[in-house]
């Protein structure tokens, strides 16, 4: 059984979001669509409410380092 992430795991969401979108501009994602991505991910439970700025832009540099 998969891992349930939370906001914190920012480095597993990125590598999942990844798969799951793998022709993105990562760089032009807005934080609106970032936010909605991470919560249709099956193994995300977390409560939509705690996450901020500071969270979805850790997420999305992670994203960027995976790509590498």
């Amino acid at each position: 059984m998969a891992k349930t992430l939370r906001w914190t795991d920012t480095h597993e969401i990125a590598i999942e979001l990844d798969e799951a979108h793998p022709d993105v501009d990562i760089m032009s994602i807005r934080f609106t669509d970032l936010h909605r991505w991470v919560m249709e991910l099956p193994t995300f439970k977390d409560d939509p409410n705690r996450s901020g700025e500071k969270i979805l832009e850790a997420i999305q540099m992670a994203w960027l380092e995976e790509r590498g």
